[in-house]
């Protein structure tokens, strides 16, 4: 389990219902593209996962992902994980009637339930894990796939090189505002990002991956400073 200072202010954050009330509105301002990644994200899972597919979600509070898929796939039934209680019950909300087909669970993936499934998904969530625990929880949500199970993963990834991480925190920031972000929010969260979450370049992500046990790991979505692969058990 992640025990970080910036991991628990996170979660102390995430775990006030009025902050998981307001949740939704933020990562469609900072994240470029937000509703066709969910988009894509069922069309990749869809090539190999059945009709009837049970999908293990985490870093499922909020419900957006979660309510993209059931749409997308009426007949698939969902885990979907978080640590913080008061963005389940806001993915509960957000659901409304499809939150019959979503069990949820409060925890970190080894809370989750041993599978297996027939896909996973865990977008906006791995960048803030530290390289070690992030290539173990997706050690861990590869055990709890079928082989072959497709794996999508979605987070912010970007050069960190001298420099180049300072331009490319810029333009997150400059896309947030032009999308009409609040700019002391965007200020905010630029200097939390730079200053307390443990970014990668994004071939190390994909290397995580492979360590991980994945296979046939491959980029389908890049877009500013966010990257997501898709990839199979």
């Amino acid at each position: 389990m992640p025990d970080s200072n910036m991991m628990q202010s996170l979660l102390a954050s995430f775990r006030d219902p009025e902050t998981a009330r307001r949740y939704g509105d933020g990562p469609q301002r900072f994240v470029p593209g937000m509703a066709d990644l969910h988009r894509m994200t069922a069309v990749l899972l869809a090539e190999r996962a059945p009709k009837d597919a049970r999908v293990l979600v985490l870093g499922a509070g909020g419900g957006l992902e979660l309510r993209a898929l059931a749409q997308a796939h009426p007949r698939w039934t969902f885990v979907g994980v978080d640590p913080a209680g008061a963005m389940l019950d806001e993915a509960r909300r957000v659901l409304g009637s499809d939150a019959e087909r979503v069990t949820f669970c409060e925890g970190y993936i080894d809370d989750a339930p041993k599978g297996p499934f027939d896909a996973a998904t865990c977008l906006l969530t791995l960048h803030f894990l530290d390289s070690d625990e992030r290539t173990r929880t997706a050690r861990e949500l590869r055990r709890r796939l079928k082989p072959g199970a497709p794996f999508v993963a979605a987070h912010s990834s970007f050069p960190q090189g001298e420099g180049r991480r300072a331009l490319w925190l810029s333009r997150y920031g400059a896309f947030a505002l032009a999308s009409g972000a609040d700019p002391a929010q965007v200020e905010k969260m630029c200097a939390t990002v730079d200053a307390h979450v443990p970014l990668l370049d994004p071939e190390q992500d994909e290397a995580i991956l492979r360590r991980a046990g994945f296979a046939d790991v491959a980029l389908f979505y890049a877009a500013f400073t966010w990257r997501g692969w898709i990839a199979h058990a």
